[in-house]
């Protein structure tokens, strides 16, 4: 997506978990899980490379985020799903939440689910 990010938005990720999935030497997959409250974990900046996209990758590093998750007492986990990714979600039991809006440019969904 060719984000940036300044010295001080990577210091604020400090109470953040960052999840990663390597092959070999190479990283194939990696997102990040940000507390919002005691009962609601975000997850943000989902990325699967692009040789391994639709391989089951993905839906595995989800499903250990919400085992993740589950195990430290939060309840829901949220997401904003850019428009083209919904369905990937949507196929995970995971539901849309309001209206779309734009995010970093590009139509996104707040979407959920109960863990």
């Amino acid at each position: 997506m060719g984000l940036t990010f300044s010295e001080d938005e990577l210091l604020a990720e400090t109470d953040q978990f960052h999840v990663a999935a390597w092959y070999n030497d190479e990283l194939v997959a990696c997102l990040i899980l940000k507390p919002l409250s005691s009962k609601e974990l975000k997850m943000r900046q989902v990325a699967v490379t692009a040789h391994l996209q639709g391989k089951g990758l993905g839906r595995k590093l989800v499903d250990f985020c919400e085992d993740f998750g589950r195990e430290r007492g939060f309840h829901i986990m949220s997401l904003h799903a850019r428009e083209v990714a919904s369905m990937f979600y949507l196929k995970l039991d995971y539901e849309i939440v309001g209206e779309p809006f734009e995010e970093v440019g590009l139509p996104h969904y707040r979407m959920e689910k109960q863990l």
